[in-house]
């Protein structure tokens, strides 16, 4: 059955307002069944989690359901749910947590592709450690991220690797699971930050390799929280900062204070929404979820061809990156603007897109961009059209022509 957007699109209050959303990668607009699921957890008795009263047991099942919903998403274990406030906050935890375990003369492996949620935190843990940090490169030509280089990064002495399944910045689409080969081969962990892959396509922990994955709630319809997954017989050997009273269960021990009980509703409900993409899908949710987001990526694959057709036609604009796989997001700079100045000239045009690094600070800083402006990002969501597309090319036609004026 041929993806319908039309359809997608009725089931995002917030697309009628008129504005043309290519900014998913910094997070995507809120699905209706998710606005009602946190609104119903609201409007109802619902209290600090207990088993001894109703309110009390509905916190407990939200939590739970939360966690199964993850599950299901990314192929884990509901018992190896990690439940946060985002992915920064989650991997400081982790990152303190591994870090205090390791010692001078360990390493770690980078990449200079990630969002710095998996680059600094790991990166001050290996400074308060006494580790050494390394370094895989990507292609300033391509954006690719070699796979190759890592046989010579990761040693005996490795603790972790960390990698990005998808750069936020370019879109590259790095070879995860050969990477985790190298890493596992040599005993060290794997690290994946998904939050830029999770909302594009299936996505399955055991297939990547990854012994921890994690991902936003916000960037794939849901609220503002995030998850962080492995396997529960892994989250039981680590031993957290904690307070005293605070439970000492997995995965409880990685959580922080009272969670959002009505955004954990949405949380679960942002999932079924990803599930009821395909109408035509069956089976259980897990396999729903499949079927669903396959369908999206075939959309949002062609709608992303024909962006960079596009922009490959105009004067003026510089694309950077051609990553031989790539997610539906592209940087690109308005010759003859700065980028903050392109992005504004498409938000008056009703055009919503990012400026600046995004939090790619290694990738910017490696290609000599960041401190100029970074790039403007175009990031492609399954709510998207191919006539949102063809009108954003036509604006930066307009701009370009513009900046070569100014230029001039």
């Amino acid at each position: 059955m041929p993806f319908d957007v039309t359809r997608v699109r009725a089931a995002y209050p917030a697309l009628a307002e008129g504005f043309v959303h290519f900014d998913g990668a910094g997070g995507s607009q809120t699905a209706t069944p998710v606005i009602d699921a946190v609104a119903g957890a609201m409007r109802t008795a619902v209290s600090n989690r207990s088993s001894a009263f109703r309110p009390g047991q509905r916190a407990l099942e939200l939590v739970a359901a939360a966690r199964s919903a993850v599950a299901d998403l990314v192929g884990g274990d509901p018992a190896g749910v990690v439940l946060g406030p985002s992915a920064t906050a989650l991997l400081y935890t982790l990152a303190r947590t591994l870090g205090a375990g390791w010692r001078p003369g360990d390493e770690v492996v980078l990449c200079r592709l990630d969002h710095d949620a998996n680059v600094r935190p790991w990166v001050q843990a290996a400074e308060a450690a006494g580790a050494t940090v390394r370094w895989a490169e990507f292609d300033r030509e391509t954006g690719d991220l070699p796979v190759d280089q890592y046989a010579d990064l990761v040693g005996e002495r490795t603790r972790l690797v960390a990698v990005t399944a998808g750069s936020n910045a370019i879109g590259t689409a790095p070879d995860v699971a050969a990477i985790a080969k190298i890493a596992h081969a040599a005993g060290a962990l794997v690290c994946v930050d998904g939050v830029h892959a999770v909302p594009h396509a299936p996505t399955d922990l055991a297939t990547l390799g990854a012994d921890v994955l994690v991902t936003s709630a916000y960037k794939w319809s849901g609220p503002h929280l995030a998850a962080m997954v492995g396997d529960p017989q892994w989250w039981a050997t680590l031993r957290p900062a904690k307070l005293i009273p605070s439970s000492d269960a997995v995965p409880e021990r990685f959580e922080y204070g009272t969670p959002s009980f009505p955004l954990l509703a949405g949380v679960a409900a942002a999932v079924d929404h990803l599930a009821g993409l395909d109408p035509a899908a069956t089976g259980d949710r897990r396999a729903r979820l499949r079927a669903g987001l396959t369908a999206a990526q075939s959309h949002e694959e062609a709608l992303l061809d024909r962006l960079l057709s596009g922009l490959a036609r105009l004067d003026g604009i510089t694309v950077y990156g051609a990553p031989a796989r790539r997610w539906p997001t592209v940087s690109f700079r308005v010759a003859g603007m700065s980028p903050g100045q392109a992005q504004a000239a498409l938000g008056e045009a009703g055009f919503c897109l990012s400026a600046g690094d995004y939090y790619a600070y290694e990738y910017f800083t490696a290609m000599g961009l960041r401190d100029s402006g970074g790039a403007v990002r175009a990031s492609i969501y399954h709510y998207n059209t191919a006539d949102e597309v063809d009108r954003l090319l036509g604006e930066l036609d307009r701009l370009a022509a513009a900046g070569r004026t100014m230029a001039g």
